[in-house]
C-alpha cells in the first residue's frame, strides 16, 4: 500500500511541476512517466488520462482553500465584510498556490462540457446566497442595483489578474519577487474598497 502510494504521489508531483513549466496542453503523458521515473502502463493504471490526473491535481489544490471561500459566500456576514474576507482568502491562496492560477486558464479553455464534469471548478464561482444577498440589498437600496455576474466577474479580475500578468508587473516595474508579494498584499486592502466604492448607491 505504501509503495503505491509512493508512485501516486511521485506522478502527481512530476505532472504538477511539468504543468506549471509549459502549461497543461503542452504536456505529454510520456513526459510525465518520464519525469516520474516510471513506464507508460504503470501512469495509465493510476490515472488512465492526462485530464483524470489534472482533475486530480486541481481538486488537490482548491479543496482545502475553497471550503473556506464557499463558507465566506454563504455565511451570514454583513455584505462588505464578505466581501473583504472573501478577496483576502482567496489572494491569500494564490499567493501560496501560483500553479492554480495557471491551472484556471488552462480550464477556461476547456470544452463547456469538460468544465462542467469537473467538481471543482464550482468552488470557483459565486454561490446563489451570495447572488440573492446581492439582489435583496440591491432591492432594500443599501447598494446600488447591479447585475451578480458582473459583480462576481469583477470581484475575480480583480483578484487573479495581477498574478497572470505577474511577470509583466515585475519587469515593467523593475520589482523583485519580494517586492511583488508586497504590491499583491496593498492590493488584498485596496480590491475590497474597489469593489465596495461601486456598490454604493449613487446620490
Amino acid at each position: 500500500m505504501a509503495k503505491s502510494r509512493n508512485t501516486e504521489q511521485k506522478i502527481f508531483d512530476a505532472a504538477t511541476e511539468l504543468f506549471l513549466e509549459k502549461g497543461v496542453d503542452r504536456t505529454s503523458v510520456r513526459e510525465i512517466a518520464s519525469r516520474a521515473g516510471i513506464n507508460l502502463a504503470l501512469m495509465n493504471y493510476y490515472f488512465r488520462s492526462k485530464e483524470n490526473l489534472f482533475d486530480a491535481i486541481f481538486t488537490a489544490l482548491m479543496k482545502k482553500n475553497s471550503e473556506e471561500l464557499i463558507r465566506i459566500l454563504n455565511s451570514d456576514l454583513e455584505l462588505n465584510e464578505k466581501i473583504r474576507q472573501y478577496v483576502h482568502v482567496y489572494i491569500d491562496m494564490l499567493s501560496e498556490n501560483p500553479l492554480l492560477v495557471s491551472f484556471v486558464m488552462s480550464i477556461l479553455h476547456r470544452s463547456r462540457e469538460r468544465i462542467t464534469e469537473m467538481k471543482a471548478i464550482n468552488s470557483l464561482y459565486a454561490t446563489d446566497q451570495f447572488t440573492r444577498q446581492i439582489i435583496e440589498e440591491g432591492k432594500k437600496g443599501n447598494i446600488r442595483r447591479t447585475d451578480p455576474t458582473h459583480f462576481f466577474v469583477d470581484m475575480l479580475s480583480l483578484i487573479a489578474f495581477p498574478f497572470a500578468i505577474k511577470m509583466l508587473v515585475m519587469d515593467k516595474n523593475n520589482i523583485t519577487e519580494k517586492e511583488f508579494q508586497g504590491f499583491i498584499l496593498e492590493r488584498k486592502e485596496r480590491v475590497p474598497e474597489i469593489l465596495i466604492d461601486n456598490l454604493r448607491p449613487r446620490r
